[in-house]
């Protein structure tokens, strides 16, 4: 069986320790720091204390940083693959798909925060939204990595038992 790694983990191995700090550690920091403070707010009820405060600011700066980072790969990594045929199969797709998908819950996260979404909501709505996408985040991160650690032969018939 051939041993290649998908475009994700080879992202995330390239250019050590950068890549590794700019495309995981940074937005996977800013992810813990909300869902840690977020159960913390959700049970404390807490909506002006501090962790409130450290809360809003990584949601604000978790959604845009993760923009950034979306429209860099797609522009350089899924539109050239894309073109060129050279992806590695369907985990490599779900991998890198599920990666990006992340700026969806992030991007409502930030722009809730900052009072662009949700602004006819109770605060008790914007705090079930806002778990809402800590969640989804949550969940694709974790998809993208599982599919992301796979060897992309894996999923290829020709190397499949029958």
């Amino acid at each position: 069986m051939e041993m290649t790694m998908t475009h994700y983990m080879e992202l995330l191995a390239t250019n050590q320790p950068w890549n590794l700090l700019i495309f995981m550690a940074v937005p996977v920091i800013l992810a813990e720091t909300i869902a840690v403070t977020e159960l913390f707010i959700l049970f404390g009820r807490n909506l002006s204390g501090g962790l409130r405060k450290l809360n809003k600011f990584a949601g604000i700066i978790a959604g845009f940083y993760f923009l950034g980072i979306f429209v860099y790969l797609f522009i350089n990594a899924v539109i050239p693959l894309t073109v060129s045929g050279q992806w590695r199969g369907i985990a490599d797709v779900i991998a890198v798909g599920f990666y990006l998908s992340g700026v969806i819950p992030l991007l409502g996260m930030s722009l809730l925060e900052i009072g662009l979404l949700g602004r006819h909501k109770t605060e008790e709505g914007k705090l079930k939204l806002h778990a809402t996408f800590v969640a989804i985040f949550l969940v694709v991160a974790h998809v993208a990595m599982i599919f992301g650690m796979l060897s992309p032969s894996v999923f290829q018939l020709s190397h499949m038992q029958m």
